[in-house]
């Protein structure tokens, strides 16, 4: 089993489905978008499989791509509110966060979802003020499992990959930290299952945010 870094500076997070659990809101919005635009609705498993890949991922998962345009209008119009209002924290998020900062680690967020969503995420849930650096999918050229994300925050951070952990709930996530040869944590708490990320063999694997301090040196 491959050691975690003996001197952590940095811990990453993803957000959906890691620190915070949005799919409902997420659901919704698709669904608006969906009975506005004459079809079918989706049930909140199916939305919560597709999310992890962007706004644009997510909504080519369900409109085709003559129609993109005009889906994603509509849902961002209702996301910007809806996600105001159906948000939860993860269990052990603010505990963690708080352990964290009190360590003096700083903390940085990599996440796919557009600048715009992800602050009203942070801002909501008065998470913003855990963190360093908030870098979205929105932010660089290649998003996960592109390691770019990873790298730009490493390189903001002035820290060398080997003194960051990244915590992340799905498969992209896993190939992008090992990309970016980050140690890198996967919960199974969010879009991918346990056996989806173990086949890609991540660092670790942990049952929730709880375990996160158990990689530190006491």
């Amino acid at each position: 089993m491959k050691q975690p870094p003996e001197d952590i500076k940095l811990v990453i997070f993803d957000v959906d489905g890691t620190l915070v659990d949005a799919y409902q809101a997420i659901a919704d919005s698709i669904n608006y978008m969906m009975v506005k635009m004459g079809l079918p609705p989706q049930s909140l498993q199916t939305v919560t499989r597709s999310v992890g890949h962007g706004v644009e991922g997510l909504v080519s998962c369900f409109i085709e791509e003559a129609r993109t345009a005009e889906a994603l209008r509509i849902f961002r119009t209702h996301h910007d509110r809806r996600l105001r209002q159906k948000l939860r924290i993860m269990p052990g998020a603010r505990a963690l966060l708080a352990a964290l900062q009190k360590r003096g680690c700083r903390m940085a967020i990599a996440s796919n979802r557009p600048e715009q969503f992800c602050r009203i995420i942070l801002e909501q849930l008065k998470l913003d003020k855990y963190f360093d650096w908030i870098i979205c999918g929105d932010m660089v050229k290649n998003p996960k499992p592109h390691p770019e994300i990873l790298r730009v925050i490493l390189r903001a951070a002035g820290v060398k990959a080997g003194q960051a952990v990244y915590v992340g709930d799905m498969t992209v996530d896993v190939l992008c930290g090992r990309r970016a040869r980050v140690f890198t944590l996967a919960l199974p708490t969010g879009s991918s299952t346990r056996a989806e990320l173990q086949a890609l063999k991540p660092d670790r694997i942990i049952p929730g945010l709880s375990k996160v301090l158990s990689i530190f040196p006491c």
